[in-house]
């Protein structure tokens, strides 16, 4: 008890000065949140890929397609279960600042490699019977105020309609949802077949294959069968995990991990200069009173802990609280208005958040402890 009282007291000895220590560490913390949430989007769904699902594409490049006819073989290879063709549209829908992610696929195919985007019986009716159909992740559909039934016009960059000019209409025959928060509800996707019978050029090509394996442990060995069949090919292919192909595409628009890593650093490194100081700070003016308390038989540990938990007190309560509030602003949604696929604070960095707070208060708390605990109790009398 009496430790307690002596914390407090100490708390409430320059108030002004140890409310804003904490304010500056809940700002730290709710930027934390932030990047950690903006981190993830970017990531695009890595931590959802799915552990039985291949992606196989061309040796070279992404940009590179692959012969529609290798679906059929990709097929017959021993551990394939399904696949799906798919093709990067590229499209604009009304305003260049629009460039959503577009991807034609084959609808029933691609609704059994992926289960996680759901889709009304209904609606998947409609999408299996409307050769202009398309379906949109219920995300992107409330960004641009969509509704099942309207036409929706995308303008193409490259891949131009047979009949002319360079706008597509689509039919929106369905909004889907996703079975969990971190399934990517930002997308837009159309029939191959539609797409590969009006385009200009291009017929017969694809993009990409999502392959469904049948066991996800032999998914290292069916990727190297599928890449040795091709071998020598006129487009040889890569196939790798759904993870790394994510993975993969995210990088290109550069390492965003450690971009939010270093701008992380930058200010947790300034948060430690603050609170340190305001750790020494307090232990120098009362050089004193922590003579007294030794000199009445407090321990070299007591005076020690008694430092410690003073600077892990203000970490915990600004972290805390900058954590919480971060979680809360999170959770009210994307301040992007739908641009970033997924916005949510994940878990793990919740608690990676936590394991920070009480690292920056012990790490603030060290050098002013140990001289606390050092301290000489006849000299600080004679300095007080």
């Amino acid at each position: 008890m009496r430790f307690a009282l002596l914390v407090l007291s100490n708390f409430r000895r320059h108030m002004l000065r140890t409310i804003l220590t904490i304010a500056s560490i809940v700002v730290a913390f709710v930027l934390f949140a932030y990047l950690a949430a903006i981190r993830h989007a970017f990531e695009m769904g890595v931590s959802m890929a799915g552990a039985d699902r291949l992606v196989v594409r061309h040796k070279v490049s992404i940009i590179q397609p692959l012969p529609m006819s290798y679906q059929a073989e990709i097929d017959r290879i021993d551990g394939v279960a399904e696949s799906s063709q798919a093709v990067w549209f590229g499209g604009i829908y009304k305003d260049v600042r629009n460039q959503i992610p577009q991807i034609a696929v084959e609808p029933q195919k691609f609704m059994d490699i992926y289960p996680e985007f759901i889709l009304k019986p209904d609606q998947k009716k409609a999408w299996l019977a409307t050769r202009t159909g398309v379906v949109a992740g219920r995300k992107l559909a409330e960004r641009f105020g969509w509704h099942v039934g309207d036409k929706i016009p995308i303008m193409a960059t490259y891949m131009r309609p047979k009949d002319g000019g360079n706008l597509w209409t689509f039919d929106l025959v369905g909004i889907y949802d996703g079975a969990n928060p971190e399934t990517d509800t930002t997308q837009f996707f159309m029939r191959t077949d539609y797409v590969d019978e009006n385009r200009t050029f291009g017929k017969g090509q694809t993009g990409w294959y999502y392959i469904k394996v049948k066991d996800p442990k032999n998914a290292e060995s069916i990727a190297r069968r599928i890449d040795e069949h091709f071998a020598n090919s006129p487009a040889e292919t890569k196939t790798e995990t759904e993870k790394a192909f994510i993975k993969g595409f995210a990088e290109q628009m550069g390492n965003i991990g450690a971009i939010v890593t270093a701008i992380l650093g930058a200010v947790f490194f300034t948060i430690l200069l603050v609170a340190g100081n305001t750790m020494a700070q307090a232990v120098r003016e009362r050089i004193g009173e922590l003579g007294v308390l030794k000199a009445i038989g407090f321990t070299d540990l007591q005076m020690l802990g008694l430092v410690l938990v003073e600077s892990l007190l203000i970490s915990v309560v600004g972290g805390a609280a900058g954590l919480a509030l971060g979680s809360l602003f999170i959770s009210g949604g994307d301040p992007t208005h739908g641009a970033l696929p997924i916005f949510l604070f994940p878990t793990a960095d919740l608690v990676k958040g936590a394991i920070i707070v009480v690292v920056l208060g012990l790490i603030t708390g060290i050098i002013p402890a140990l001289q606390a605990m050092r301290l000489n109790a006849v000299e600080a009398l004679r300095r007080e």
